[in-house]
């Protein structure tokens, strides 16, 4: 009986050791390696390195461009997570909505799930473009009388910035309304039957039912979100010059990363601060985002307030 359950246990152990040993590899050396890297004045054309301990770090709280660079990631992702998060719980709401049977909400889905079967940096470089001096968004606006010349559309700071946002917020809505849904649908109609009873309006439902029940959905959509709005790369990078501009407006902090990397003779440790600084700002707003829409419980463990109730109705 033990050897057939050490068997079991090996064979467990298998089919576990591709991804421990794919994640050790790909995962957590990657960042144990670039945390030691920014301790180091480790660049590519050179083959000596030394530890020059917070050295780089200094350098970065003191460089201006960092600052901005943080501003400007939190600024895009905000202006990018706040409309689609807003539009998609609104959307979801009508497509589960009993009152309206919307049909063929499959088929809605799809459309909007579509644009984030793109590439980004292809959609980056259409709207690079399309909203080029002389590319067709100038000529329409010409030709329709709507401008008098062509604006250069590229060179102005908010205008980059909405285009930079807009293409975020256009591939990824799609998917948080398909993960949303998947929370609304799983939420057991008996809940809202009950709340009618009590005589709820549909605001009170939605406020009292609905978000509390999709906690645990919004705390992914957060997290994944913030993870993937401090990496932005590929769209700022491709709609304009590469570095940002106009004067570093959609300079986020993956370019700058980039830029240390690519100037001073490919310079490993600078870049690495770089990187190891967006880890851990990543973490601690993830880490507050679990703290702050975590449930919490009574002593007990029961929760401190019921879902609906004639009280909170009323409220």
């Amino acid at each position: 009986m033990n050897l057939t359950k050490l068997r079991r246990n090996y064979t467990g152990y298998m089919f576990l050791a591709p991804f421990i040993i794919g994640f050790l590899i790909f995962g957590l050396y990657p960042v144990l390696n670039t945390l030691g890297l920014s301790f180091t004045n480790t660049t590519v054309m050179s083959s000596e390195s030394r530890f020059i301990w917070l050295d780089n770090f200094k350098r970065l709280f003191a460089d201006v461009v960092f600052i901005r660079a943080i501003g400007n990631t939190w600024l895009i992702w905000m202006m990018n997570f706040i409309p689609q998060m807003g539009i998609a719980l609104l959307l979801s709401v009508l497509f589960t909505s009993a009152r309206l049977k919307i049909k063929a909400i499959g088929t809605w889905r799809a459309i909007f799930f579509l644009p984030n079967l793109l590439m980004p940096a292809a959609v980056a470089a259409l709207f690079n473009a399309m909203f080029a001096y002389y590319g067709p968004m100038n000529q329409l606006m010409v030709r329709s009388g709507i401008l008098s010349v062509a604006m250069r559309f590229l060179e102005n700071i908010w205008v980059t910035r909405g285009l930079v946002s807009f293409i975020q917020w256009w591939l990824w809505f799609g998917q948080t309304i398909i993960i949303v849904m998947a929370g609304m649908t799983s939420i057991p109609v008996h809940l809202y039957e009950a709340a009618m009873v009590d005589g709820a309006s549909v605001w009170q439902m939605f406020r009292r039912i609905t978000l509390p029940l999709l906690r645990p959905i919004l705390i992914f959509i957060f997290v994944t979100s913030l993870v993937g709005g401090m990496q932005m790369f590929d769209i700022p990078f491709m709609l304009t010059d590469g570095r940002g501009s106009p004067l570093s407006s959609i300079q986020t902090n993956n370019i700058l990363m980039y830029m240390k990397f690519a100037s001073s003779q490919g310079h490993i440790g600078a870049a690495s601060s770089v990187g190891v600084m967006v880890f851990l700002m990543t973490s601690i707003c993830a880490l507050g985002i679990f703290y702050f829409l975590r449930e919490r419980d009574m002593g007990d463990g029961k929760p401190k307030r019921k879902l609906f109730s004639k009280k909170n109705i009323e409220r």
